[in-house]
């Protein structure tokens, strides 16, 4: 009795820790929602009434659609190339054992744990350096941004499609190539099939990462370009109405919209 007692103490002890956790990483989203349909232009408790006008407002401030669109044009390009560098990197790290394998794998890694404004700083030495020592215009660039963006996305294809090969049934490729598939058709057949929730989710958190990235952006954008963190901190300095609380919920409502889409084709709990 006393046993089933504390067994039953325990799991509520662990359920109201799960809940108060839970509620402590929604409520800065519940707020955020909530601001954005505040009346007033600033924002007081309790609210003067509710108002769909800051998102309409969105509109008139075509710093948010440019950096949007930038935003977008920067993720889909850094997540396709983090993908074509990060798939491959992890088969080799993964079938193929070679010495210093592990440094390797903690080096493409790396970024995860490399502080962002530590990680913008070494890109903008490197980038000036490179375009001193090449004079390509690197700088400030489009293809400078894409590519230093492509290194917080190289991360997260790693850990998420090698824990999809590490968790593969061999015997099924093994199959194929004892059948006389050549390594190629394989790997296009068998195994590509087979880790495709992993790239799935890669792709996703990648981008999801690149899209949000700010202290590494504010290093490396040019002048006339803007991505959308960076514009709702431009507008943040001079006025505090719920515009920005408007644009952050549409930004969360694409993520999420993302998240739902994805783990209804590919359960991102297998993977994850």
């Amino acid at each position: 009795m006393l046993a089933l007692r504390e067994g039953w103490f325990g799991r509520l002890a662990l359920k109201g820790t799960a809940s108060l956790a839970m509620a402590y990483i929604l409520l800065p989203l519940v707020f955020v929602i909530w601001l954005s349909f505040f009346a007033q232009e600033i924002p007081s408790f309790p609210p003067d009434g509710y108002s769909l006008r800051w998102f309409l407002a969105i509109a008139d401030h075509k710093v948010f659609a440019q950096g949007f669109v930038l935003s977008l044009q920067v993720g889909c390009l850094a997540t396709v190339l983090g993908l074509v560098l990060g798939v491959p990197a992890s088969l080799v790290v993964v079938r193929y054992p070679f010495k210093g394998r592990n440094i390797a794998n903690g080096l493409l890694l790396a970024p995860l744990i490399v502080p962002g404004v530590v990680l913008g700083t070494s890109l903008y030495v490197f980038q000036i350096e490179t375009e001193i020592a090449t004079g390509y215009p690197m700088m400030g660039s489009f293809w400078g941004l894409v590519l230093a963006h492509t290194l917080i996305v190289i991360p997260w294809t790693m850990r998420l499609v090698t824990a999809n090969l590490q968790g593969l049934d061999r015997s099924i490729e093994e199959a194929a190539s004892n059948l006389g598939a050549p390594p190629l058709t394989t790997f296009y057949r068998v195994t590509l099939p087979m880790i495709r929730p992993g790239i799935v989710a890669a792709a996703l958190f990648g981008f999801v990462n690149s899209f949000g990235n700010l202290e590494m952006s504010l290093f490396l954008v040019g002048p006339g370009r803007t991505t959308l963190p960076i514009a709702i901190l431009q507008y943040l300095e001079w006025k505090i109405d719920p515009t920005v609380a408007a644009a952050s919920v549409l930004q969360i409502a694409l993520i999420a919209t993302a998240l739902l889409i994805t783990d209804h084709y590919v359960k991102l709990s297998r993977v994850v």
